[in-house]
């Protein structure tokens, strides 16, 4: 290693300088104090646990994309968090264990082991939101609404969505009594929509004639609005289960459209998002020109399962360090005011009042220059500290 390499940092790991740390900072505060205003109490699960208990349940997806230390006290493997959900679904079932509807929120940093999305971080700022005890398709409603305000903050006003209900794919499979490498199969048929090889495969296997229309009408059943009733009507017979998760995407493009008119959508009824603990509707949030999702959720119910309580579960979450890049806010910019640094208690006086009142003060030490440009002096006029234009 050279010495020019010592000071490189890991591929898809980077740092925030401080004009960016600001606008970061910034952010989170508002979209913090917005959760709060909707009544999400903050958790700030540790960055590392042990594996067992990090890997449990909704975790276990994530087993890839998790960095694994040695406990140097105990012995035990430990795991650096890759994402909240599983620490949240610990915490609302393991420590506050209310029976009541629970409404969490977070920020803070992950850290994963392959880049996520096309952008190639390792290391995002994760967001997010979580509701527990409530399985209804309200709380859905509740948690994608957050979603958009949450983006809306950002400047984000007319972002395009993209919904799914995963209990359509499941149901079908189910209901064509497929094995689990024909389950398996489809399901990476579906991801990639390689149709032609589905048809293939579907007629391979030993289903009816209408559960295989069903099977290979499934991928082409995404686009506009239009979709859920021409679903409707193809997929009419699957299962009630299949009927009830077409009303509750219909339910939720309805009531949204109300509350959001720019937003516009788009339905994928073989979507299946990379989570397996995903039970119903699926979500996530793109602008047009950006190829990553810039948010993204869905229904994780009996979450908490493992840990002893089964509890619905839906939620959200978004890159804090994208959302911050897809802004235009700036930091909000104090004027700066330069001190001298000498033992005068009046001098002590009149910086910390400045502080108080919202003046940044820099007081110069011998031989410094400013990193910043200087607004105001502050200095003693007849034994009074007094503030003047820097250009005086």
């Amino acid at each position: 290693m050279t010495l020019a390499d010592r000071w490189l940092l890991p591929d898809g790991v980077d740092e925030s300088l401080p004009v960016q740390a600001g606008r970061i900072e910034n952010l989170r505060r508002a979209l913090l104090d917005l959760h709060h205003s909707w009544g999400y109490q903050l958790v700030i699960p540790p960055l590392l646990e042990y594996l067992d208990s990090l890997l449990t349940g909704a975790g276990s997806d994530l087993d890839n994309e998790t960095f694994k230390v040695i406990d140097q006290l105990s012995g035990r493997m430990m795991g650096i968090r890759a994402d909240f959900t599983s620490q949240v679904a610990r915490i609302d079932a393991h420590c506050l264990k209310g029976e009541s509807i629970q409404r969490l929120c977070y920020c803070g940093s992950v850290l994963r082991t392959v880049p996520s999305g096309l952008d190639g971080t390792r290391s995002p700022i994760q967001l997010g939101a979580e509701l527990y005890g409530h399985g209804g398709v309200e709380s859905d409603i509740e948690i994608l609404s957050l979603m958009i305000e949450t983006l809306s903050v950002v400047g984000i006003s007319a972002p395009v969505l993209d919904l799914g209900h995963v209990d359509i794919v499941r149901d079908l499979m189910a209901v064509c009594n497929l094995t689990d490498f024909q389950r398996d199969t489809i399901a990476e048929f579906y991801k990639t929509k390689d149709l032609p090889e589905l048809n293939r495969f579907v007629s391979s296997i030993d289903v009816s004639k209408e559960q295989s229309d069903w099977l290979n009408a499934l991928p082409r059943l995404c686009g506009d609005a239009s979709v859920l009733e021409k679903a409707a009507l193809v997929l009419s017979g699957v299962s009630e289960k299949t009927d009830l998760a077409l009303k509750e995407l219909l339910l939720v493009k309805e009531t949204v459209s109300l509350r959001f008119p720019d937003v516009r959508f788009h339905f994928d009824l073989s979507d299946l998002v990379s989570y397996n603990y995903h039970t119903g509707l699926v979500f996530a949030a793109y602008l047009p020109g950006y190829g990553n999702a810039i948010a993204r959720g869905g229904r994780y119910n009996n979450i908490g399962e493992v840990f002893g309580r089964s509890r619905p579960a839906t939620g959200f979450s978004a890159d804090l360090k994208t959302l911050v890049m897809l802004s235009d806010g700036e930091v909000e910019k104090r004027p700066v005011v330069l001190a001298p640094t000498e033992n005068d208690i009046a001098l002590w006086d009149a910086v910390s009042k400045l502080r108080r009142e919202g003046f940044k003060v820099v007081q110069a030490l011998e031989g410094e220059i400013p990193a910043v440009d200087v607004d105001f002096k502050l200095i003693c006029v007849k034994g009074d500290w007094q503030t003047i234009a820097a250009d005086l």
